[in-house]
């Protein structure tokens, strides 16, 4: 749903829709959140990607067509998973999902009228939930079109140690690229763009972390290649591999020669 002002609605207004969705779905017995809620920090999309797979039913409000709903919309349906749509009276159907049924209720949030709302969709959400646990062949939408068999996420189980572990690694990665932004700051301006320049510091700095002389590196091209296109600064400043394989031989070869 929209959080943040839209259609001459303001932030507020969707917050009164968001209060009036969690009461319905409480009063169903669900406990209510946002797909991009959570209790951890991290990646916002992932989690929302995350939410809007796993989560045991979904409401969405298609009220002003904002765009981000619409489009978790359209995930949750490819998913086929149970999913309720809403939107307020002042706005059309969408083409795509128009066929779906979609509950209504008043934009002005008439207080008869909006609690009638609230009622209702509690009791859809429970009747929606119950017949997508106990009918295998139910659909909200995809499988109108045909069978389709749908992937579904995977999860990856990590123990403690490996976690612990992994979480140093990328600390240590970012402290590293700290101390080089700090060592070498007009080679990170945003503004430089000489590519051959920032690819030799980095081909100094992968010879220094391995301790190799300058002709064992010249050997090492593949392995020099694969560390370079996991820098990001380069990935953004070369844009193609081609390019950035071509500002590693310049630099190379002026190793070579000299």
């Amino acid at each position: 749903m929209p959080i943040s002002t839209i259609d001459g609605c303001s932030s507020e207004h969707w917050a009164e829709v968001l209060k009036i969705i969690k009461e319905a779905c409480s009063s169903a017995g669900f406990t209510p959140a946002l797909v991009s809620d959570a209790e951890e920090s991290g990646i916002i999309q992932k989690r929302i990607v995350s939410n809007i797979y796993k989560s045991d039913i979904v409401v969405a409000d298609v009220s002003a067509k904002n765009p981000n709903v619409m489009f978790e919309l359209g995930m949750r349906l490819a998913f086929d998973k149970p999913a309720i749509i809403i939107k307020d009276d002042k706005t059309s159907y969408s083409f795509d999902t128009g066929v779906i049924e979609h509950l209504g209720y008043p934009r002005d949030l008439h207080y008869y009228s909006i609690m009638e709302f609230r009622d209702t969709l509690a009791t859809k959400i429970k009747a929606t939930h119950t017949a997508a646990t106990s009918d295998p062949s139910y659909t909200t939408f995809l499988k109108h079109f045909g069978e389709y068999t749908v992937k579904g996420l995977e999860n990856t189980e990590v123990g403690g140690n490996e976690f612990i572990i992994k979480a140093i690694e990328e600390l240590r990665s970012e402290l590293a690229m700290t101390r080089r932004h700090s060592r070498h700051p007009d080679l990170f301006d945003s503004g430089s763009d000489d590519l051959e320049e920032v690819t030799g510091f980095f081909i100094d700095q992968f010879r220094r972390e391995r301790k190799i002389s300058k002709s064992k590196l010249i050997t090492m091209s593949d392995e020099l290649f694969s560390y370079l296109e996991e820098q990001d600064i380069l990935r953004r400043m070369a844009h193609t591999e081609s390019r950035l394989r071509s500002a590693m031989k310049a630099n190379l070869l002026r190793i070579e020669e000299g």
